[in-house]
């Protein structure tokens, strides 16, 4: 099983590139949590603090292609400079913003987002040029199970730094990891000779035109975001079960299960050998979220034993599903323009998330916590069909 493991490390520069990729995106996971308890303190409302991480999610989505193609055409590691330090400034800006001048914020956090580094897309470009076909499995499924890592991480970091020192040292501490690994992210790329753009295969539309004509990709990105669709429900399904008995921590600890449960699917996913099996993998997640809905309120009376377990069980299937996802999504971008389909990967993956959490929210409003999971197993279901349709697309 450690075999594929061991063949990724022997390719140069792969390893420390995956490993300051995922460090690289652990700001962005921090940042939304340290800006909601500043924004709260600055105007006692949670609606405001919304109203600023909407600002900062639009300007994130909207720009990811946009980043994506400049790092393609371009120099990578230089849009990643750049970006960061805008990135970073952008921060410090907010943090040092005083309270009476908080309507200031959404407009310093849309910036924000246009400006955050495109590390996911170009990190993953880079796969596609350094891994051969007997590694490109493994690392788009070690990347999705480090990923876990990072999700943990990030609002981990935030919320003991505000509990130290409060938000603004919060966003401080982001700002400085954004510059630490985003620099050192770029810095390992000119090293591995990835300074430049990636050549254009024969027959390729080359820098023109939209990626989302190539033949199969367009469904492929609305796999991705079906199941970010899920994901964001799931979670806050899970959340409100914790509110439900009065017990946050057990919203933490299923959360975390979950979590679990994905790091192991990830790492035995990436010990195989072979092509992942895309159509499959999307179908085992989504029997995965079906199967959570008849032990949750109110079909069932909240047991958290018994959905921790299933959730352990069910987690199994997210990293080997999203490093498929991921993996088709290079597989079938244009050569050369890698990093603006991955650039479209987080406009779709941040346009499903934000569709799901209020739907999601008014099913557990309106009836409950087994409402809000069957919607999410409604939109994984759908993402098998369009998972078929990719796979003949591409053919």
């Amino acid at each position: 099983m450690l075999r594929p493991y061991r063949e990724l490390l022997r390719v140069p520069h792969l390893g420390l590139i995956m490993f300051l990729s995922v460090l690289g995106r652990v700001h962005a996971l921090g940042t939304p949590l340290a800006l909601t308890f500043l924004v709260a303190g600055w105007t006692g409302s949670y609606a405001l603090a919304g109203l600023v991480i909407a600002a900062l999610t639009v300007g994130n989505a909207v720009s990811g292609p946009w980043r994506g193609r400049l790092a393609d055409r371009g120099s990578a590691p230089r849009v990643l400079v750049i970006s960061c330090l805008l990135y970073a400034t952008g921060l410090l800006l907010l943090m040092a913003l005083p309270a009476w001048a908080w309507y200031a914020a959404p407009v310093l956090a849309l910036l924000i987002g246009l400006s955050t580094p495109p590390v996911g897309p170009v990190a993953r470009a880079a796969y596609t040029r350094l891994a051969g076909d007997s590694t490109k499995a493994s690392v788009f499924a070690a990347e999705a199970t480090l990923f876990e890592l990072a999700v943990m991480a990030g609002p981990v970091l935030a919320s003991a730094m505000i509990s130290l020192a409060g938000p603004r040292a919060a966003l401080a501490l982001m700002a400085a990891l954004a510059l630490a690994s985003v620099l050192s992210l770029a810095t390992a790329l000119r090293r591995a000779g990835l300074g430049g753009p990636g050549p254009v295969a024969e027959g390729e539309p080359g820098k023109r035109g939209s990626v989302l004509a190539r033949p199969g990709l367009t469904p492929a990105l609305v796999v991705a975001m079906l199941l970010a669709m899920g994901f964001t429900t799931v979670n806050l399904a899970v959340v409100a079960v914790g509110r439900e008995l009065g017990q946050p921590v057990v919203a933490g600890a299923l959360v975390a299960v979950w979590a679990l449960g994905s790091l192991v699917g990830g790492l035995v996913a990436g010990g195989r050998a072979g092509t992942p099996r895309y159509v499959p993998r999307v179908a085992l997640l989504a029997a995965g979220v079906v199967v959570l809905v008849p032990v949750l309120p109110p079909v069932t009376e909240a047991w958290p034993v018994l959905i921790g377990a299933l959730l352990a069980v069910t987690g199994l299937a997210n990293s080997p599903a999203i490093a498929a996802s991921n993996q088709r999504l290079g597989d079938l971008a244009p050569e050369g323009r890698a990093a603006e389909a991955f650039g479209w990967l987080v406009t779709f993956t941040t346009t499903g998330s934000t569709l799901a959490a209020p739907v999601a929210g008014w099913l557990l409003d309106t009836v409950g916590p087994a409402a809000a999971v069957a919607g999410a197993a409604a939109a994984a279901v759908l993402a098998i069909l369009f998972a078929v349709f990719s796979a003949r697309r591409a053919r």
